[in-house]
C-alpha cells in the first residue's frame, strides 16, 4: 500500500495524481522528512517545523531542496485541492545518488481516540538507538522492526532503550517520566527535540514547573508515577503500562498541560492564517 493517502500530491513544487506517487522517492536513497499536523485546513507550529527540516538537512550534509516560503505555498496548493481540514501531512527531501526530490502529501491519520486519552496506552521497551538522533531522517529498517513488535506485543507505542539501559525517547514521539511534582525527560543532545516536547517544555517554563533533563534507567521505571508521551499526533497521552509495569493515568497534569498545549496550537493555526 502506497504511504500517500489522498488523490493529489506534490513533486518539487508540481501538484501530481496520487496514481504517479511512487515510494521510491521517498525510501530510496536517503531522507529526511517532517510531519505536520493540519488542523482547521492549516499547518500546526508551521515554523518550527520548518527550522527543524532545515536542520536535519544541514546535519546531514544536504542541500535545502525549498525554502520555507515554497513550502508554505505548495502546502497551501495541496490542501487546498484535497479540501483537508483536519489530517497530518508529510514533507520529504529525498536524496537518491544524483536525483534530489522534494515532495508533499498526505499519510493517513492516527489519532488516539478519547477513551485513549483517558484510560491511557500501552509501551513496550525497545532496545535501538538512532544513528543521529538530532535529525528527523527515515530510517525503514527501524521503524519495520518497532512496527511489527508492537502488534505482536499489541502496543501503541515504544520507548527506545540505549546500550546503557536508559530510556531515551519513544519511537515517534518524546518520553516524560512524573514523580511527585517533577517531570524528567532525556537531554536535548540524545534525542530528536520534538515540536510538541518544545512548546510543552515552554508550557512547563510558564507555569513554573519542574523538568529535570535525564535519562531513566529501564529497570526503574516502576518507581515513577506516571509516564506520557509527545508527538504531532498523541499530542499528550499517558501510558498505563510499559511492558508489565502499570502506571497512573488520572493526572491532573498531563490533563492541563494537553489542554495548555492545544490551545498553543491553535494560537498557531491563527497565526498562520494572519500571516497569509
Amino acid at each position: 500500500m502506497e504511504e500517500c493517502y489522498g488523490r493529489n500530491f506534490i513533486l518539487n513544487g508540481e501538484l501530481q495524481s496520487d496514481d504517479q506517487f511512487n515510494s521510491g522517492l521517498v525510501y530510496e536513497g536517503d531522507s529526511v522528512y517532517e510531519v505536520i499536523r493540519v488542523m482547521k485546513g492549516n499547518p500546526v507550529f508551521f515554523y518550527d517545523h520548518m527550522e527543524r527540516l532545515e536542520a536535519s538537512a544541514r546535519m546531514q550534509g544536504r542541500e535545502i531542496l525549498a525554502d520555507p516560503g515554497i513550502i508554505r505555498k505548495d502546502l497551501i496548493k495541496l490542501i487546498k485541492a484535497e479540501k483537508r481540514k483536519d489530517i497530518n501531512l508529510k514533507i520529504v527531501f529525498n536524496y537518491n545518488k544524483d536525483v534530489a526530490s522534494y515532495l508533499i502529501y498526505f499519510i493517513e491519520p492516527v489519532y488516539p481516540s478519547e477513551v485513549q486519552y483517558r484510560i491511557g496506552v500501552k509501551g513496550i521497551l525497545f532496545h535501538a538507538e538512532r544513528k543521529d538522533p538530532e535529525s528527523k531522517v527515515i530510517n525503514h529498517r527501524l521503524r519495520s522492526s518497532i512496527y511489527h513488535m508492537l502488534i505482536l506485543e499489541g502496543g501503541y507505542e515504544a520507548l527506545l532503550v540505549n546500550s546503557r539501559n536508559q530510556i531515551t525517547e519513544g519511537s515517534r514521539s518524546n518520553i516524560f517520566f512524573l514523580k511527585e511534582d517533577t517531570l524528567i525527560t532525556a537531554p536535548d543532545e540524545l534525542i530528536l527535540n520534538g515540536i510538541t516536547r518544545k512548546h510543552i517544555l515552554r508550557i512547563c517554563d510558564e507555569n513554573s514547573l519542574r523538568v529535570e533533563f535525564r535519562c531513566i534507567d529501564a529497570d526503574s521505571i516502576g518507581e515513577y508515577d506516571a509516564v506520557f508521551m509527545t508527538g504531532t499526533s498523541p499530542m499528550v497521552l499517558p501510558f498505563n503500562k510499559i511492558d508489565a509495569v502499570p502506571f497512573n493515568v488520572q493526572v491532573p497534569l498531563i490533563t492541563m498541560l494537553r489542554s495548555l498545549y492545544v490551545e498553543k496550537a491553535e494560537e498557531s493555526v491563527h497565526a498562520f492564517v494572519r500571516n497569509n
